[in-house]
C-alpha cells in the first residue's frame, strides 16, 4: 500500500454523497496519505491511517484524535526520497520493487530492524503518534526464493513484529497482509489490512478486477484472522469514474464481515467505508490581498451563519493557494465565491466552478459575481446581462421578494447589477420603467447567488443583512439540518466566564491616587465574587526588568494576590505588548509597535514562553493546582498573530483567544459586523474569539462614557436571543478600575451575570471547546446521529423547540432541556455519543439543567447516577417521572417540585455532589 507516483485523480460523484451504509455503530476505516487533513471528515472512523509526515502533530485535530490514528511505517521497502533514507546502509538494500521504484529491504538483518525501531518509529513516538501500520510485509518474496530463505524471512518478519509489541505494549498495530505469520503476531496486533478483495490498483500497472481465484485463496487466510477475533480491514480501488459502484462494494465486504474502504490509487482523497461523514466544511473563496482575513466581510459576515447550522467555513485565497484541485474537494459539502475585487481569469474561475457542479457541490455567489459583467463566463450559469435603455432610470418597482428578504434591513430597490437568469426559484427581482428587470438573488439549480442590493445595505458605513444568510446559505447550498456541536451551552445552561486583559495594573485610581488599579480589581470585583476568573498580566507592567522596576514589588504582591485566589487561573497578555503581530520580521519588532521596555531585546520567547514561565514561578503560590497554571496568551494590540506565531503558540501547547468584535447592543441591534464567530482559522490552527468585546469598545476607546460597559449586558441578551450565538464572556481591563464610573458599571455586569442560568468555567475550558467545534466529526442515519470528537465540548442544539431525545435508544446523552426554538442536549465525557431524535415525551429521568460540570453518568438497572462539580453552590434541575425518587445530600439541598415532573435541587454551601434517581 504505497504511497501513489501516478497522476492526481478527479473524484467521482459518489465521494460527495452523505449517505450511510450499516449502522453507526460499525466500525469503520480511512486511509488518508494527503495533506491538510479534515479531522471532520476523519473522526468519525474507528481506523485512521496516514501519512506521518504530511501530518501536524501540534493541530488541536491531532490531539483530539491521535488515538485512533496508525503512522504508516514502511517494512518491507524504503523509497529513496524519504530523509532516513541517508541513514541507510547498501548492505541492507537486497533488489528493487520496479513497480513502486523502491528499495527492497533484508528483514533478516536486526541492525535494519534497529533502524527501523530508532529512526522510523520512535521519531513518530516523539511526534505524538501512538499507533502504527506496517506495510510492505511481504516484500521478502523478492529476494528469498527457497523454502528455507522463505521461512527464515517470515521468521524474521515475525518476530520484528513481536519486538514491536513488546518495546511497545500500548501501542497498536495494523499490518498490510502478512497472513503467513498470522499464527505468530496475532497476540501483538490490532487489525489486518488487505488490498483488493474485488478491484485492485497496482500503481503503473492501473485499476483492475480480482479473480475468483484469487478471492479463493484469500478467504482461506481472511477466515482464520475473523477466528482469531482480529478486525479485517479491505481496501478496495476504483477509478474515479467508477466510484459510482462503491456502495455497492461497500455492502459486500460488509456482508464478508470485513471492514471496508473504497478509494482511488492515490489514497488522497476521502474515500468510504461503514460510517462515513457529513461534509461540514464550506469552501469560501476570498482574496487577501489587502485586507487580513479577519477583516474581510467573508469572514466577519459570512462564517457565522454557516456555524451556528453546524457548519464550518474554510477560506482559501484564490491568489495565494489557488484553485483546489477536483479531487481535494470531495470533504466540502459546498462553496461560496466571497471575492471583494473581479478575478481577472474569470474563464478559469467558470471553468473551475463548472467542475465543482458537475460532482453535484453547490456553488454560491454573494456580494458581487466579481466577473467583468461584459464578458461571457456567465452565461454558462444561465445568467445574463443586460444593458439599461436610455438614461439612467430611478423608478424601480418590486417584482419578487422573498420571504428571506428583508432580515436586518429592507432592500433599498437599486438596480446596481443588470442581470437576470434562468433560476429555479428567484428571491429579489425588480423591474425598470422600460419592463427591464433584474433579478439580484435567486436559488438556482447549481446553488444560488445574492448580490447587489439583495444582499447587503450600508447604513453608517456599516453592511446590514438584506437576506436572511441563515436560510439563504441553508437553501443554496442545500445544507442538511444537522444536530449541531454547540459551544455556547453545557448541562442545559449557558456558559459563563471572564478573563482580564493585563493593561493598566499600575495606574493609579482616580479617587485614591495612593491605589493601583490592581488593587481595586482584586478587592472590589476577583475576592468579592467568587467565580472562575481568568487574570493576565503585561510582563513589562510588572517584572522588575521592566517598564517600572521602581513599582515592580508592589505590582508582584498585587498580582500574588489575586493568583492566589482559589478560583483565579493565570495568562499572559505578552510581556511588551505587540500593537501590531505581522510587524513581526525575522523574529524582531520594532519598540514603535509595542511597549518601549528600556533594554528590551524582542523576541518571541520572552513574549509568550517567558512571560508564562514568570507568572508560574514567581507570581503562582507554590500551591496553586496545576490546571490553574498560566497557560494561555490573551493576543494583544490588534490580537491578529500570523500563521507562524500561532504555530509557536501551538508547539508549545498554549491555549489562545481574544479579538472578534461582538458588540451588538439595542442601537446597533444587527448580526452584521457586530457578532463574530467562535474563531478564525490560519493554516491548521484556529485562533479563538471572545465571547463579547471588552469595556474599551464600549467606552469609546477610553474616552467615553465611562459607565459604557453597562451596555455589554445588551449584547449577552442579544446573543442569547433568538439565537444563542455566543457564551457570556466578562471580558476587561485593570483599568476598569481607575473610574467609579466604569468600576460600577463592572459591578452591574456581574451582578446581573450571576442571576442569570449559567454554568460558570474557566476561559482554558471555554477555548477548548470552541477548538472541538471545529474537529468535530459526525455521520447520521435518520434520526440517529453519530459524534465523534466530543473531548471538551459536551453540548448538542437541535433547531426544534418540543426536540425529544429517545435517551433508551442514545448512549452518552444525559438529558436535554428546552429553550425558545431550540433544544439543548446534555453529554457526557466520553468522546462519542450516539442521539436518537424523536418526538415521543420522555418516561425516563434525565439532567434538564446544572450549573456545574458532570463527573459520572451511569443508567443501571433502573438506576441513574449523576455526579457534579463546580465552582458554585449548586443548582440542579432534573425530569423525574412518578413512580421515581431522587437520592441527594437532603442536608445541604432543598428540593422543589414543579410542573411536567420537574424537580429542582438547591443547595447551599455545596459545589459536589453524587446523586441517583431510581425508579420501580
Amino acid at each position: 500500500m504505497k504511497l501513489s507516483c501516478c497522476s492526481k485523480l478527479a473524484l467521482a460523484l459518489l465521494l460527495c454523497s452523505n449517505f450511510l451504509y450499516g449502522a453507526l455503530k460499525d466500525k469503520s476505516a480511512i486511509v488518508y496519505y494527503g495533506h491538510d487533513i479534515s479531522y471532520s471528515m476523519v473522526g468519525i472512523h474507528d481506523y485512521i491511517i496516514v501519512q506521518p509526515e504530511f501530518i501536524n502533530p501540534f493541530t488541536h485535530g491531532f490531539s483530539v484524535y491521535k488515538k485512533k490514528m496508525y503512522a504508516y511505517i514502511s517494512v518491507g521497502e524504503i523509497n529513496k526520497n524519504i530523509k532516513e533514507f541517508k541513514k541507510v546502509k547498501p548492505s541492507w538494500i537486497v533488489s528493487k520493487n520496479e513497480s513502486w521504484g523502491s528499495n527492497v529491504m533484508d528483514i533478516n538483518n536486526l541492525e535494519y530492524q534497529e533502524f527501523l525501531f530508532k529512526e522510523m518509529i520512535e521519531p513518530r513516538m516523539k511526534d505524538g503518534f501512538e499507533n502504527f501500520f506496517f506495510d510492505t510485509l511481504d516484500s521478502y518474496y523478492i529476494y528469498s526464493k527457497t523454502p528455507q530463505e522463505i521461512q527464515k524471512s517470515r521468521d524474521s518478519l515475525a518476530h520484528f513484529i513481536n519486538e514491536f509489541h513488546k518495546r511497545y505494549p500500548d501501542a497498536k498495530l495494523i499490518i498490510n497482509r502478512g497472513f503467513e505469520v498470522i499464527d505468530q503476531v496475532k497476540d501483538s496486533i490490532q487489525a489486518v489490512l488487505f488490498e483488493s478483495y474485488y478491484r485492485s490498483y497496482g500503481g503503473s500497472a492501473g485499476y483492475g478486477k480480482v479473480s475468483d481465484a484469487d478471492r479463493e485463496w484469500l478467504d482461506i487466510y481472511l477466515n482464520k484472522i475473523k477466528k482469531y477475533g482480529i478486525d479485517i480491514i479491505s481496501v478496495e480501488y476504483l477509478p474515479p469514474e467508477e466510484m459510482y459502484k462503491a456502495d455497492e462494494i461497500v455492502k459486500k465486504i460488509k456482508k464478508k464481515g470485513m471492514i471496508p474502504y473504497i478509494t482511488t490509487g492515490d489514497l488522497n482523497t476521502y474515500g468510504r467505508s461503514n460510517k462515513n461523514p457529513i461534509k461540514r466544511e464550506i469552501l469560501t473563496i476570498i482574496d487577501e490581498n489587502v485586507y487580513d482575513r479577519m477583516l474581510l466581510g467573508a469572514h466577519q459576515y459570512g462564517a457565522l451563519p454557516l456555524e451556528y447550522m453546524g457548519y464550518i467555513q474554510k477560506l482559501r485565497d484564490i491568489y495565494k493557494e489557488g484553485l483546489p484541485d477536483m479531487e481535494h474537494m470531495s470533504q466540502y459539502g459546498g462553496v461560496v465565491i466571497w471575492l471583494r475585487n473581479p478575478y481577472p481569469n474569470s474563464a478559469k474561475l467558470v471553468r473551475w466552478i463548472k467542475k465543482v457542479i458537475d460532482k453535484k457541490i453547490k456553488v454560491v455567489f454573494v456580494n458581487n459575481f466579481n466577473f467583468d459583467l461584459q464578458e461571457e463566463p456567465l452565461r454558462d450559469l444561465g445568467i445574463t446581462t443586460f444593458e439599461t435603455k436610455g438614461k439612467t432610470l430611478q423608478k424601480n418597482t418590486v417584482v419578487v421578494q422573498d420571504k428571506m428578504i428583508g432580515f436586518e434591513v429592507q432592500p433599498p430597490k437599486v438596480m446596481d447589477i443588470n442581470i437576470n437568469s434562468t433560476s429555479k426559484r428567484a428571491l429579489y427581482a425588480l423591474k425598470n420603467e422600460n419592463n427591464q428587470t433584474a433579478t439580484l438573488a435567486a436559488i438556482t439549480s447549481w446553488g444560488g447567488y445574492a448580490v447587489g442590493s439583495s444582499f447587503f445595505t450600508a447604513i453608517k458605513d456599516m453592511d446590514r443583512w438584506v437576506i436572511n444568510p441563515f436560510k439563504f446559505f441553508k437553501e443554496a447550498l442545500r445544507l442538511q439540518d444537522l444536530v449541531i456541536p454547540d459551544p455556547t451551552t453545557e448541562n442545559g445552561n449557558r456558559i459563563f466566564f471572564s478573563h482580564i486583559d493585563g493593561d493598566a495594573i499600575m495606574n493609579r485610581v482616580e479617587w485614591n491616587p495612593k491605589l493601583f488599579c490592581g488593587e481595586i480589581i482584586y478587592k472590589d470585583i476577583l475576592k468579592k465574587h467568587h467565580v472562575p476568573a481568568s487574570v493576565s498580566i503585561v510582563g513589562a507592567e510588572v517584572e522588575p526588568d521592566g517598564m517600572y522596576p521602581k513599582l515592580s514589588l508592589q505590582l508582584m504582591n498585587i498580582a500574588k494576590k489575586i493568583y492566589a485566589l482559589p478560583y483565579v487561573e493565570g495568562a499572559t497578555h505578552t510581556f511588551s505588548h505587540p500593537f501590531f503581530w505581522n510587524k513581526i520580521k525575522n523574529g524582531d519588532l520594532d519598540a514603535k509597535y509595542r511597549l518601549k521596555v528600556p533594554g528590551y531585546k524582542f523576541s518571541l520567547d520572552r513574549e509568550i514562553e517567558g512571560s508564562l514561565n514568570f507568572i508560574n514561578t514567581k507570581l503562582m503560590p507554590h500551591n496553586k493546582p496545576q490546571k490553574l497554571l498560566a497557560k494561555t496568551i490573551f493576543w494583544s494590540g490588534d490580537c491578529r498573530p500570523t500563521y507562524k506565531i500561532l504555530d509557536y503558540v501551538y508547539r508549545h501547547h498554549i491555549l489562545n483567544i481574544n479579538a472578534g468584535d461582538t458588540y451588538i447592543t439595542n442601537d446597533r441591534p444587527w448580526l452584521g459586523g457586530y457578532v463574530a464567530p467562535y474563531g478564525v482559522e490560519r493554516g491548521e490552527y484556529y485562533q479563538i474569539y471572545t465571547g463579547a468585546q471588552d469595556e474599551n469598545v464600549y467606552t469609546n476607546d477610553w474616552l467615553g462614557p465611562f459607565w459604557g460597559f453597562k451596555k455589554v449586558i445588551q449584547t449577552f441578551k442579544l446573543t442569547n436571543s433568538p439565537r444563542r450565538v455566543k457564551p457570556i464572556d466578562i471580558y476587561y481591563h485593570y483599568y476598569s478600575g481607575s473610574k467609579r464610573a466604569s468600576l460600577r458599571a463592572l459591578e452591574d455586569v456581574y451582578r446581573w451575570a450571576l442571576k442569570q442560568d449559567t454554568l460558570p468555567m474557566f476561559t482554558t475550558e471555554y477555548i477548548v471547546k470552541a477548538m472541538d467545534y471545529y474537529t468535530v466529526s459526525l455521520a447520521n442515519e435518520g434520526d440517529t446521529w453519530l459524534f465523534s470528537g466530543m473531548q471538551n465540548l459536551h453540548n448538542l442544539r437541535i433547531e426544534k423547540k418540543d426536540a425529544q431525545v429517545d435517551l433508551k435508544a442514545s448512549s452518552g446523552v444525559t438529558g436535554f432541556n428546552h429553550f425558545e426554538n431550540h433544544t439543548y442536549v446534555s453529554c457526557d465525557n466520553n468522546d462519542e455519543q450516539i442521539v436518537k431524535v424523536t418526538t415521543k415525551k420522555q418516561d425516563v429521568p434525565y439532567l434538564i439543567s446544572a450549573n456545574a460540570k458532570l463527573t459520572k453518568h451511569k443508567v443501571a438497572n433502573n438506576l441513574l447516577y449523576l455526579g457534579f462539580e463546580g465552582y458554585m453552590d449548586l443548582k440542579l434541575r432534573l425530569h423525574v417521572p412518578k413512580g421515581c425518587k431522587v437520592h441527594y445530600d437532603f442536608k445541604h439541598a432543598k428540593m422543589r417540585k414543579k410542573r411536567n415532573n420537574e424537580v429542582v435541587l438547591s443547595y447551599k454551601n455545596l459545589k459536589k455532589e453524587q446523586l441517583h434517581v431510581s425508579c420501580r
